[in-house]
């Protein structure tokens, strides 16, 4: 036997594939637009101490003895107006974007969808990619600003359940893509689209609100954050405050659409409880829009990436209501980029990206 033959490695490492995880998660849904299905779906999503950030036992009065019983019939109807027959949207487009990206990243990956809240569970889908051998994990919120009632329970569930495995393969964690160009490209491409169309006043970018407290405790220096100028710019000192990163997304929105000063606002929607969360509220700019005689407006809601009770029924046909109530003519819901090929194009970069 020659040297040489000793030489050669009893396995080819170019034969070899080390196969990369991807797992995206979005925030969930109800598994039917059922009342006790609702029902559970709301006591899982609130109870998270990162959602409703209260002690323990006030958290679980609270959800267990006032939201859940007395929301869940009215919340179940609108889910309903919402359901299409193949089920949720969220849903839906979540299993045809993890198909889309399996195909176009190929044998070497594997992608498996995630709801933070109901299923699939983040727990279900990493105890699949625990079975394939990867030799990393990177984990997609589909959330495009970084949150801590949002992207950081992401964090925390897949760490919780991760945890204990005798064997951990290298995490990496996407912590927002708000300024990704491709992510940027698809909301402005959407929104020339209806501008070519027709002629609108005003612009409105309505994001998921959060409790102004838990924006404050995302303040580590402690005294930077005002609920005002501070956001008139993303730095260092604020790249982590949902406000901040939401007003950022506003701003990229705006100039690659070309969009005038005083055309366009950024407001903040979903509020619960009495506590003040973040403002301007939507529901109070709308208003306010039509008594300075606007009539024609395009209405973005950029914290999603798939169309949802929020986008849909909220921004799509609650908020229309009310403007047409208060004198506006035409209110138009830019989509979101549910399964769009640029949609599928910023995942891949940013998976690539993400282990380059």
């Amino acid at each position: 036997m020659s040297t040489e033959t000793l030489a050669q490695p009893i396995l080819s490492t170019e034969k070899s594939i080390h196969k990369t995880g991807v797992l995206i998660v979005n925030l969930g849904t109800p598994d039917s637009p059922s009342v006790p299905d609702v029902r559970k779906y709301l006591r899982q999503f609130l109870m998270d101490e990162r959602v409703i950030d209260i002690p323990f036992l006030n958290r679980w009065l609270l959800i267990n003895l006032i939201i859940a019983p007395f929301r869940a019939p009215k919340s179940a109807k609108i889910y309903q107006q919402l359901w299409l027959p193949e089920g949720s949207p969220l849903k839906i487009y979540g299993f045809s974007v993890q198909e889309k990206l399996q195909n176009v990243l190929g044998e070497k990956y594997v992608v498996e969808l995630a709801m933070r809240y109901q299923s699939p569970s983040i727990e279900s889908a990493l105890k699949k990619l625990r079975q394939e051998c990867l030799s990393e994990i990177i984990v997609i919120p589909f959330f495009p600003q970084y949150a801590s009632a949002s992207t950081g329970s992401v964090y925390k569930e897949v760490m919780r359940v991760v945890k204990d495995w005798e064997v951990l393969p290298e995490i990496r964690f996407v912590n927002r893509f708000l300024d990704h160009p491709k992510f940027v490209e698809g909301f402005v491409n959407l929104g020339k689209k209806y501008m070519a169309e027709r002629e609108y006043d005003h612009f409105v970018f309505s994001y998921h609100g959060l409790p102004e407290r838990q924006i404050t405790k995302g303040d580590v220096t402690g005294s930077f954050c005002q609920f005002g100028s501070c956001c008139d710019t993303l730095d260092h000192r604020n790249q982590h405050c949902y406000r901040a990163q939401c007003f950022e997304t506003t701003r990229l929105f705006v100039k690659g659409m070309g969009i005038p000063e005083g055309k366009y606002t950024t407001c903040f929607q979903s509020r619960l409880g009495k506590s003040p969360w973040i403002k301007p509220y939507t529901d109070e700019v709308i208003p306010e829009l039509t008594k300075k005689g606007v009539k024609n407006v395009l209405a973005f809601s950029p914290a999603f990436v798939a169309d949802c009770l929020e986008t849909t029924i909220e921004v799509g046909e609650e908020y229309k209501e009310i403007f047409e109530k208060e004198g506006g003519i035409h209110w138009q819901l830019v989509e979101s980029l549910n399964d769009s090929d640029i949609w599928i194009e910023t995942l891949e970069d940013i998976v690539k990206s993400s282990h380059a």
